[in-house]
């Protein structure tokens, strides 16, 4: 059976990058423009749109000239993997923009209809995004990369969760009270450079080189990591909201006078990113145990 490589002779693909193309471009294009971004998160945002705008406009022009077997990636992989990390990044920005730049924001500001565009434009790319994933991902019967699979596809969201944790948990550094946030600041670190040496190896095609067999190595990795985030699901709560560890069992009133997020939040998005990686992790290995057996 051929092996199935998404070009732009598939129209919705084609349709789906040049929608993402626009709208990231209109997105960052109105954040410098107009919208008065002051805050140091306004550059991540729009680093966010660039990013994407320039990562599809470079698939874009290897296909149309068609340069994929000149590519030094996997062009199985890479395009999917992109667009994968480039959905999940206008996502977050789609949420940090709002929660810093229009959450009690006075309509007397002039920039004011300029960030909610960059908002509305910021959620359009990211569903722009979402449909090339889904127009790219292997269908039952496909021969294609690893990355098109469910596994490949939760691998970038595990590793793009273990980022955003990384970002709460240093600002301010918050694992430093206790052993056991170190151990949890271990389990995010470990699991996301595993996980991003998996997406390198297949997007570089090189688990042909691995001494040993990649499917069987993607279930033993899965169930380690499922083991160790359950670990920190359960660590990280006890000791950051458990009064008797030291830790805040209530948001404090100046959290509702913060722009963006307060050190509580932070703690309990924590928490949360934490269970979200767990559920990843063991869907993950659902799908790396079916590969195997």
């Amino acid at each position: 059976m051929p092996v199935v490589i998404p070009t732009l002779q598939s129209s919705p693909l084609l349709f789906a990058r040049l929608a993402a193309l626009v709208l990231s471009c209109v997105a960052f294009s109105l954040a410098v423009h107009g919208a008065q971004l002051g805050h140091g998160t306004g550059d991540w945002c729009i680093f966010c749109w660039s990013f994407s705008f320039a990562g599809t406009l470079l698939v874009l022009l290897v296909e149309l000239f068609g340069l994929q077997a000149r590519a030094p990636v996997s062009w199985r992989n890479f395009p999917i993997t992109f667009a994968s990390y480039a959905a999940l990044l206008c996502l977050s920005a789609s949420i940090i923009f709002p929660l810093y730049f229009l959450k009690g924001y006075s309509s007397t500001y002039s920039s004011r209809d300029y960030r909610i565009a960059v908002a509305v434009f910021s959620c359009l790319a990211t569903l722009a995004y979402i449909c090339e994933v889904s127009i790219s991902k292997a269908r039952p019967g496909e021969v294609a990369g690893y990355m098109a699979t469910a596994p490949g596809l939760l691998k970038v969201c595990e590793t793009f969760v273990a980022c955003v944790i990384f970002v709460f948990i240093s600002d301010p550094v918050s694992y430093d009270d206790h052993a056991a946030l170190k151990w949890c600041l271990a389990v995010y670190c470990i699991c996301f450079i595993i996980s991003a040496a998996i997406i390198v190896l297949c997007v570089g095609e090189c688990t042909g080189c691995l001494p040993f067999p990649f499917a069987r190595f993607l279930s033993a990795y899965a169930l380690l990591a499922v083991l160790m985030y359950a670990t920190a699901t359960v660590i990280w709560p006890i000791y950051k909201f458990d009064s008797r560890y030291g830790g805040h069992t209530r948001r404090t009133s100046g959290c509702s006078q913060t722009v963006g997020l307060c050190y509580w939040d932070k703690l309990v998005a924590v928490s949360i990113l934490t269970a979200l990686n767990f559920i990843l992790y063991l869907a993950d290995l659902f799908y790396s145990a079916r590969l195997v057996f």
